[in-house]
C-alpha cells in the first residue's frame, strides 16, 4: 500500500465522519434521538474529554478550561506521533495489515481532533435549539470545541432480576456508549492490529498468505 492509497483511504474516512458530525450538529437539539432499529439509535450527545467522557478535570485540580485545552493539546501531539508512524511504515513498505490498521487510527485521531479545535469556533450552542455552522455566537473557542457523538446501540436494555444481590431491579443495558465514526476508525485500527499482531508486524508472513491465496484462486 502506497502513500497515495493511504491518503485517499484517510480522505474517506474524515469526509464521512464530519459529514455525519456536521449533519447532526445542524439538524438534532443536544440529547434528541431518532430509533433506527430496537438495537440501534441515532442519540446526539457531545464529549467534552477523553474516552468514555472522562476529564482530566476529574482527577487533577485544574479547571474544566484547562483540562479541555491540555486535552486537546495532547491530541494534537498524538496526531503529529501517529502520522510520522504512519510516513514511517509506509516509506519501510510495512505489511498491508499494519499500514491499514495506523490508517484507520490516525484518521479517527484526525477526525476527534477536528471538534476539539474548531467547532467551538463555528457552531453554536446545541441546547434546546439545532446549532448553526458559522454561527455569530459559537458556543466556544479554538481548541475548545467538544466532540460530536451520534452511534448507539443499545442491543440489550432490561432489568436485572429482583433476586439477585446488589443489583437486582436495577437497569441493565449493552451496549451503553455513544461513539462516532471516528472513533470506530480507531477502534477497528487497534482491533486489527491486536487479532492480527504477528501479520501487521510480519510483512514476510503477510507477502506468504497473500501469495498462497493467490495460487488458491
Amino acid at each position: 500500500m502506497n502513500i497515495k492509497k493511504s491518503v485517499l483511504f484517510i480522505l474517506l474516512i474524515l469526509i464521512i465522519d464530519q459529514w455525519s458530525k456536521i449533519y447532526i450538529k445542524t439538524h438534532f437539539v443536544l440529547g434528541e434521538s431518532v430509533e433506527v432499529f430496537n438495537w440501534f439509535k441515532i442519540l446526539f450527545i457531545e464529549n467534552e474529554g477523553a474516552a468514555w467522557g472522562a476529564k482530566l478535570s476529574d482527577v487533577l485540580p485544574i479547571s474544566d478550561n484547562i483540562g479541555k485545552l491540555v486535552l486537546t493539546v495532547f491530541r494534537l501531539f498524538a496526531i503529529f506521533g501517529i502520522g510520522y508512524w504512519l510516513f514511517d511504515v509506509i516509506k519501510k513498505k510495512a505489511s498491508n495489515t499494519l499500514i491499514w490498521a495506523v490508517s484507520l487510527i490516525f484518521a479517527g485521531a484526525l477526525g476527534n481532533i477536528l471538534d476539539s479545535v474548531f467547532y467551538g469556533a463555528i457552531f453554536n450552542e446545541s441546547y434546546n435549539e439545532v446549532a448553526t455552522l458559522f454561527s455569530d455566537e459559537p458556543y466556544g473557542k479554538l481548541f475548545y470545541g467538544k466532540v460530536v457523538d451520534m452511534l448507539y446501540f443499545p442491543m440489550v436494555d432490561s432489568t436485572w432480576p429482583s433476586w439477585m444481590p446488589m443489583v437486582g431491579g436495577q437497569n441493565f443495558r449493552f451496549f451503553e456508549p455513544v461513539f462516532n465514526i471516528a472513533d470506530t476508525a480507531i477502534s477497528t485500527g487497534v482491533g486489527i492490529l491486536l487479532v492480527f499482531n504477528k501479520r501487521a508486524f510480519n510483512k514476510e508472513e503477510e507477502v506468504a498468505v497473500e501469495a498462497n491465496e493467490t495460487l488458491q484462486d
